[in-house]
């Protein structure tokens, strides 16, 4: 598949594009353009915002980062993004999720052997992604944890994260090459 929406060439960034690529850069995702940035930069403005919910989503979550890349996960799992899902359980893994977890959030199935905190996360962001809202249980089990705090910075992964997800399905952002992809259709 071919990318909708490549890199465009940095002689043809208009100025504003060049300046939300430079805050890109110097933020924490540090050098390089990846994911879905590449095709919001056609609309600086949009792409200035999403990147900067973005970096807070990612790097200022008061939630632990391995349940965070959970989330994550499952909102590529959503919306079938094969790109977010193959960049975040790697990161999901360096954070100390288990492989066999987001093995079976890839297969679509509740994963067996996670604990509290897992789990507490995995039931409240399959309500939310699969009915638009949870039950007074669900969002119990993660306000009595994280508190309300962290309930705000769950739905905020699972909606930015969705947003993401989309956007690198529009875009067809592919994989690096020789990576399979690691979602099948549900």
């Amino acid at each position: 598949m071919a990318e909708r929406l490549p890199p465009i060439p940095v002689d043809q960034l208009t100025a504003e594009q060049k300046k939300v690529l430079d805050d890109i850069q110097s933020g924490p995702r540090g050098a390089g353009v990846r994911g879905p940035f590449n095709a919001l930069l056609r609309s600086p403005q949009l792409c200035d915002l999403v990147q900067r919910v973005g970096a807070y989503v990612r790097y200022g979550t008061s939630l632990p980062q391995r349940l965070n890349e959970l989330a994550i996960c499952m909102a590529g799992r959503k919306w079938t993004a094969q790109y977010e899902f193959y960049a975040h359980r790697r990161l999901g893994i360096q954070a100390g999720l288990k492989p066999e977890i987001l093995d079976a959030v890839a297969a679509g199935r509740r994963p067996d052997g996670m604990d509290a905190d897992e789990a507490s996360v995995y039931d409240f962001a399959t309500e939310l992604l699969s009915h638009g809202q949870v039950t007074d249980a669900r969002y119990d089990a993660v306000r009595t944890k994280f508190g309300e705090r962290g309930v705000m910075d769950l739905v905020g992964a699972l909606g930015y994260y969705s947003l993401v997800s989309m956007v690198l399905n529009v875009a067809e952002v592919p994989l690096p090459p020789g990576e399979a992809a690691p979602l099948k259709p549900l």
